[in-house]
Parts: C-alpha cells; structure tokens; sequence
C-alpha cells in the first residue's frame, strides 16, 4: 500500500510503502472495542467511597421495642433502608478495576485502529518534523497546512523538547511517542501525523 510522503509545507514528494500486515488489515472492531475498554478501565481510580452501616454516625439504640408496636422490627436507624442509613453495595476505596488482555490481541487493536485511519486518508507521514526552536505559532501554521483546523496526533520517535513546547499550548493537537501509541489518543482526535523515524518505531513494534 502507497501513500503520499509529505514536507512539513503539506506538499507531496514523494510515495512511502506502508506495510500491509500493519496498515492494511481488516479492522478487527470487537478487539478494538475490548482493547479501548480495557485502556479507559485501567486508568480509572478507584477514589469513591460510601459507608456501611457501621460506618454511618449514630444508631446505636434501638429505634422502638421489638413487639407490642404494630411496626416492623428494626435494631437501628442507620440501616440501609432508612434515609441516612450505611449503603449496600456501594463504591469502596480498594476496588481494582484493571483488565488483562493478551500483547496479541492489543497489537491487532494498534493495527487495526491505523488501518481504519489509512482507510480514511487520515494518516500523515513526514519525511521529518523539526523545530529549531519552541514556536507555537510555527506549528499551528504547520498543522494547518496538513489538516486544516482538524485535530491531529503527532507520533515521535524520541523526545524532541521543541517540538513538543510547540504544540503544548495547541488545544487540538497532541504530542505522543511512538512507543505509547494508544487507541484512545488515535481515536482522540482525527488525523495521525507521523514523521519517518516514527513510523520505523511503529513498525517495529507492531510488525
């Protein structure tokens, strides 16, 4: 499969050959489904909290005698039912959400989701993304010119400290390195801009 290789200017130069088991393959959508689901749950925190009914303040006498009222029994007010009373059930401190799924089956989610954008015509590659020095504006005018005003996820191969101080104060664009490509981020926004080194990192992961 051949798309266009671009300069940061958005002009074509030249044709790149993607490699078909990566970028080529039948979206797989119940593994990207589990794949996101499994991102999204691992990154929660379990920071909710209810109390129990032994946790709940007062209670501690009986509200009325056991026989003779005509009433139900109760042995305290802070019994689930009652309005104030502890819950059941509820969202504790210590709950761990995490989910495993097999390094396979996440690498087939990751080519699946850039087979859906090189279907789309949303993938960018670069022959190279430099910034001689943090310019905010610089990289706007660059990302306008490869996606007009759309939202973009630049991949890099290592850390690039201007390039990244460029994009920092953009709100529709992210920086990300190769080796945390994720499906949240790809999905996140919608084009992928890749320049050659990083899709070489991505190639070697997935491949």
């Amino acid at each position: 499969m051949k798309i266009p290789l671009r300069n940061m200017a958005g002009r074509a130069i030249d044709q790149i050959e993607l490699r078909d088991d990566i970028f080529g393959i039948a979206p797989h959508e119940a593994v990207m489904h589990q794949a996101l689901v499994r991102q999204l749950s691992n990154a929660r925190l379990a920071a909710a909290r209810t109390k129990t009914r032994g946790e709940v303040r007062g209670g501690g006498r009986k509200p009325w005698r056991q026989k003779g009222t005509g009433r139900a029994r109760h042995g305290s007010i802070r019994e689930p039912q009652w309005r104030g009373g502890g819950t059941v059930f509820g969202p504790r401190p210590g709950r761990n959400y995490r989910k495993a799924m097999p390094r396979k089956m996440r690498r087939l989610a990751l080519r699946s989701a850039l087979s859906v954008k090189v279907r789309e015509e949303r993938l960018i590659v670069l022959d190279e993304l430099k910034m001689p020095a943090p310019k905010t504006k610089e990289m706007l005018s660059v990302l306008k010119g490869l996606t007009g005003n759309s939202d973009a996820l630049i991949l890099l191969p290592e850390r690039d400290s201007s390039v990244e101080k460029s994009v920092n104060n953009l709100p529709r664009a992210k920086t990300l390195r190769a080796h945390y490509l994720n499906l949240l981020d790809i999905f996140g926004h919608d084009y992928l801009i890749m320049p050659l080194a990083a899709l070489k990192v991505v190639e070697e992961i997935l491949g």
